[in-house]
């Protein structure tokens, strides 16, 4: 997968394994841009075919905020993986190498954003 936005040019690369939906498999992603500013992001890969990816989002998923901003590593959101729950993705991410954070989103409106944006 190659980066094609600001916020992901430095480095990309995967945060944990992947979920398989109905849609396809759903892998968050971690991107480093300018300043080293870690943030979240998504792409859906194809089920049969997971070499193709069939969606990603334009925009991150989870940055960090201005009171997430400050810590031992500062600029810096990620998580080891997410779970589904009830139509939700719960994403346990790391602020800063200082605490914890919990996000959640639903899982068919994650899709269809992804969808708007194939690869």
């Amino acid at each position: 997968m190659r980066s094609t936005e600001a916020w992901e040019f430095v480095q990309l690369g995967n945060c944990g394994s992947p979920i398989e939906t109905e849609a396809g498999w759903l892998v968050l992603t971690h991107g480093v841009g300018p300043m080293r500013k870690y943030c979240i992001s998504a792409i859906l890969l194809d089920r049969n075919d997971p070499a193709r990816i069939i969606g990603r989002l334009r925009e991150p998923l989870i940055k960090p905020s201005p009171e997430e901003r400050e810590g031992c590593v500062p600029n810096v959101v990620y998580t080891c993986g997410e779970i589904v729950h009830h139509g939700h993705l719960i994403i346990p991410y790391a602020v800063s190498d200082s605490s914890t954070a919990f996000a959640t989103v639903p899982l068919d409106a994650l899709i269809e954003a992804m969808r708007k944006n194939p690869a």
